[in-house]
């Protein structure tokens, strides 16, 4: 069978890598994947965004399975029309995308059916959202673009004056385009960040182990905003009980959500979650696998990922046994380009690559980087590559990645240097 995998990231690496260790599969495609990609699989120059070469380029080729990677192409009915041409596909229609397309929809149906989560409000126009901050005597407050943004449109605001600038810079200025014309004033949620991925065929869950990523740019969970600098699995704060929590107070929930809602939805529900004294209360939900999340997961998975997520495209998931996972640490950190999350260096050569997958334990995987025709790889995004290694403990693990990522160069490569570090709150790992 052929798989295609659609995106170009390092998710997409990610999944190529374990999809083409499968005896089920006799070739991986990515469209239109990276430099790393090209290691495992046959990248084709077709747009993750290019509906309909996704679709002829999936019926040239024979494939079997599609799994798509980004969230773009999802809300753009990608799967929608692979499906009506006859293709099983892993990722939600546009119906189901929408979960993650708009804060809005996400919050009404959390709203409707008992989610917890924090309080919000809904604005479509500045001066009606600023007028509101303004007269908030509660601080922090979260300022969220409603649409697409990239893992760039969440804002964590001091004060009525740090928050109208960003609603100015959303809706006036269009810094985040169409995204940010409408916005949502959010509750600001303490306690301990945690993301957990299932599997859904919209009748079964397979609950993903889970992780803890690092928003922030700069060590101490300072800077801007980003997709994720580094990511840890397992989580060593996390028991059963708190998992068991997040089953019946989150994810069965939204199940039964979108069953009632009459929302059709075969792929993965990313549920980010903040997680206190008081139980789990949903941040975002996503309807793709997480960056870098994905990246640590898979080291993980110990079963064959295929019959999982042809289980979850043909609707057949809960006819599977459950998967299998190793018992090990893995730390992932990231290495970005000077400038991410804002304007960043393109073009940069990267060396090392072989040497740092030659560390013990250690993946690289490729995000931002370019093949050259002559072999050379350069940086061509912003979160470059996350540096993957496994170890029978969270200090072996943390070890093994900061050698490999130190064993690759580029000009203006940054990381933090404080993943895996962040100390658990003694509630969240004691009372829960």
């Amino acid at each position: 069978m052929k798989v295609l995998v659609v995106g170009g990231g390092g998710r997409e690496h990610a999944l190529a890598w374990k999809i083409a260790q499968s005896d089920l599969v006799d070739e991986v495609l990515c469209a239109p994947g990276n430099a790393g990609t090209a290691r495992v699989a046959r990248n084709v120059s077709v747009s993750a965004t290019d509906v309909p070469g996704l679709v002829a380029l999936a019926r040239e080729e024979g494939v079997g399975l599609v799994v798509v990677g980004p969230e773009d192409p999802l809300c753009a009915g990608l799967a929608d029309r692979l499906r009506a041409a006859g293709i099983d596909t892993f990722g939600p229609g546009a119906s189901g995308a929408r979960l993650e397309g708009s804060k809005q929809f996400t919050k009404e149906i959390c709203d409707r059916h008992r989610i917890p989560t924090g309080g919000w409000r809904r604005f479509d126009r500045a001066g009606m959202a600023k007028s509101y901050l303004q007269s908030l005597d509660t601080w922090p407050q979260v300022v969220k673009a409603d649409g697409l943004a990239a893992g760039k449109g969440v804002f964590v605001c001091t004060d009525a004056t740090e928050a109208c600038t960003v609603v100015d810079m959303l809706m006036e200025e269009r810094s985040l385009g169409a995204a940010g014309s409408t916005i949502v004033v959010e509750e600001f949620l303490e306690g301990q960040e945690l993301s957990v991925m299932v599997l859904t065929d919209g009748e079964t869950l397979l609950v993903m182990e889970p992780a803890v990523d690092h928003k922030q740019a700069h060590d101490g969970d300072k800077g801007p905003n980003t997709g994720g600098m580094g990511v840890v699995t397992p989580v060593p704060w996390v028991t059963r009980r708190l998992m068991r929590q997040v089953e019946q107070r989150v994810l069965i929930p939204m199940l039964h959500a979108l069953q009632i809602e009459e929302i059709p939805f075969r792929g993965v529900l990313y549920a980010g979650l903040m997680i206190s004294d008081a139980g789990p209360r949903v941040l975002e939900f996503n309807v793709r696998f997480g960056d870098p999340e994905t990246q640590v997961v898979m080291r993980r998975f110990a079963s064959d990922i295929v019959p999982y997520l042809l289980g979850t495209a043909r609707g057949t998931l809960g006819e599977l046994e459950p998967a299998e996972w190793l018992r090990d640490t893995v730390v992932g950190v990231v290495g970005a380009a000077e400038g991410y999350p804002g304007e960043y260096r393109r073009g940069d050569e990267i060396s090392g690559l072989d040497q740092a997958d030659e560390v013990e334990g250690a993946v690289v995987f490729q995000a931002g980087t370019k093949l050259m025709a002559d072999r050379e790889v350069t940086t061509n995004g912003g979160r470059v590559l996350c540096a993957t290694a496994i170890g029978s403990d969270l200090e072996q693990a943390r070890t093994r990645a900061y050698e490999s990522l130190d064993r690759i160069r580029w000009d203006g490569k940054f990381c933090r240097r404080d993943i895996g570090l962040r100390a658990a709150p003694r509630s969240v790992g004691s009372d829960l």
